[in-house]
């Protein structure tokens, strides 16, 4: 093993065709993964897809805010949302049935996706209560969280903000990752200060954000930063166009290792360990 991609959705329709295929090109690679639920439907698939491999292939459950409603997403890999409350009986099973599942997530706050068949006021209300109750249910089976944000165009950092006064009330009693990271250093270090790491995707390597990212990229420990491609979505450069999937991580960790000025196998012994220590990851091999 030389990395993890640390959040990847193989468990997607996406892959409905290949994915075994596809996950077998990353371990070949040297490439462990943890697919991440969206839903219990792709929750309880990331758990069956990692009971299906002897070792390097990981789940993580959770309802993500986006199907806490019922409306069409039209993005690069279109898809409608179904409207789900989070049931903990349910994702308890899950974490009971395999020792596999290292997370509860993604979870946390969308804005850009609010229904527009909701009032926005009383549907960040829902987005909060039903976070909290995934924050509760991390705490009490001692799993760290997969934090999911996303503000409005006008105000990008809001749905950051929210995670972060919820979370302060958390201090020390959660763990986690904020997951695709899009904000600035300060708020970067204020998810550090809350003893969250932070990760990176392949927006690092292209378009209009790569450079402030970057920055943020230089500008905090290399100890606390995960690498992730969160395909099937944004893969990085030079595989732009293409289906994002776990093979791709590499190209993120070489761009971190440039930012750092570091050998790319220094920079992958360390995002190694983050990963393994985060997730316990060892302790579930």
């Amino acid at each position: 093993m030389f990395l993890i991609d640390t959040h990847a959705h193989v468990n997607f329709n996406a892959y409905k065709s290949d994915s075994d295929e596809v996950i077998r090109r990353a371990l070949d690679n040297g490439i462990w993964m943890i697919n991440v639920g969206s839903q219990f439907k792709t929750s309880d698939r990331a758990v069956k897809i990692a009971c299906a491999y002897g070792k390097g292939v990981y789940a993580a459950v959770g309802l993500h805010p986006i199907h806490l409603f019922d409306f069409a997403v039209e993005e690069e890999d279109s898809f409608n949302a179904k409207k789900e409350k989070f049931d903990d009986k349910k994702y308890q099973a899950l974490i009971d049935f395999s020792k596999k599942v290292v997370a509860v997530g993604e979870i946390g706050f969308d804005y850009y996706h609010l229904s527009g068949k909701i009032e926005r006021k009383e549907a960040k209300k829902i987005q909060r209560r039903e976070f909290i109750k995934q924050l509760e249910f991390a705490r009490a089976n001692d799993l760290p969280v997969i934090l999911h944000s996303r503000g409005t165009k006008d105000q990008p950092l809001c749905a950051d903000n929210d995670l972060l006064d919820v979370l302060n009330g958390y201090r020390g009693q959660i763990r986690g990752v904020k997951h695709c990271f899009t904000a600035d250093t300060e708020t970067a270090l204020k998810f550090i200060d809350l003893g969250f790491y932070i990760g990176f995707t392949g927006i690092i390597t292209f378009g209009k954000n790569a450079d402030a990212l970057r920055e943020v990229v230089k500008n905090i420990p290399l100890n606390k930063i995960l690498v992730e491609t969160d395909c099937p979505y944004l893969a990085p450069d030079p595989r732009r166009g293409e289906r994002n999937e776990p093979s791709y991580v590499e190209y993120i960790a070489k761009r971190v290792a440039e930012i750092k000025q570091m050998t790319f196998n220094e920079t992958t012994q360390i995002l190694i360990q983050n990963s393994k220590k985060l997730f316990r990851i060892q302790q579930k091999s």
